[in-house]
């Protein structure tokens, strides 16, 4: 627990989030979803930014972590802020710059939209934080098997999502190392567009995919020396089970998202 939280990284801990089915979180980060979009007001969004923060307690998450793992994430909310300040207008004028200006809508709404795009990154940060890797699998594989019907190789798309959401904290740790190692040797890594920038970032990227083309090899290698198949034959030492904690916790987030609903039509 020392190290940083990154998104993709199983945060280990004791507490009522971890032990729940992981079909549950997973569904619960999809209604999480529902629930920021259904917020239409600030009172409402507030409410269900609260509810997350809560949820990060009750998974004995710090806060400071919690924030830290989507950090990689942050010029998502930062682009779509800007975007919505600039492009939103209403109300008071404050600041123009002959035709971009910033009203009083724009700010609100640059602000609504952080908040909700921060949500919707804790959501699925607390999964990634408190489920590990092998239990995601195993639940998308759960919930997709019915369209395993219509020939959807459900078994297939949970294992290509298990994967990289496994090797995303390595390849952040990878990438880290090889810009301390470029840095060392004199390299002058900027982000300008000019012909300088281009190559630095060259040398980053091309030993990023070659360590990945590697790692996929290596991958490859060690599924076909223990003869994987697919899920034909495959069993799970410790089976999936729903719990009254389950219950409890669907029962939560219904309850959310009717109150959300209730305080966006009311307010």
């Amino acid at each position: 627990m020392a190290e940083q939280a990154l998104f993709g990284r199983y945060w280990e801990a004791d507490s009522v989030i971890h032990s729940l089915d992981p079909r549950t979180k997973l569904v619960g980060v999809i209604f999480m979803m529902a629930v920021a979009f259904s917020a239409g007001n600030f009172p409402a969004i507030i409410l269900v930014a609260i509810a997350t923060i809560a949820f990060c307690l009750i998974g004995s998450v710090p806060i400071s972590q919690a924030l830290r793992s989507i950090a990689p994430l942050s010029f998502i909310i930062v682009l779509t802020a800007l975007f919505n300040l600039f492009w939103v207008q209403g109300g008071a004028v404050y600041v123009q710059w002959g035709p971009l200006q910033i009203s009083e809508e724009g700010v609100r709404m640059a602000i609504f939209i952080s908040i909700r795009l921060t949500i919707l990154l804790l959501s699925g940060s607390l999964l990634t934080l408190t489920t590990t890797t092998l239990d995601i699998t195993e639940a998308l594989e759960r919930l997709l098997a019915p369209l395993a019907r219509i020939d959807v190789p459900a078994h297939e798309f949970a294992l290509i999502l298990g994967i990289a959401l496994r090797f995303l904290p390595q390849f952040a740790e990878e990438l880290h190392t090889i810009r301390i190692a470029q840095l060392a040797r004199g390299a002058k890594l900027t982000t300008s567009p000019t012909r300088s920038g281009i190559a630095g970032l060259t040398s980053l990227l091309v030993p990023l995919f070659a360590s990945a083309f590697r790692h996929a090899d290596t991958l490859a290698s060690a599924m076909e020396a223990r003869c994987y198949h697919g899920a034909q034959g495959r069993t799970r030492l410790q089976p999936l089970a729903f719990t009254r904690n389950d219950t409890l916790a669907a029962c939560v987030l219904v309850g959310l998202l009717v109150v959300t609903i209730v305080i966006s039509q009311l307010l």
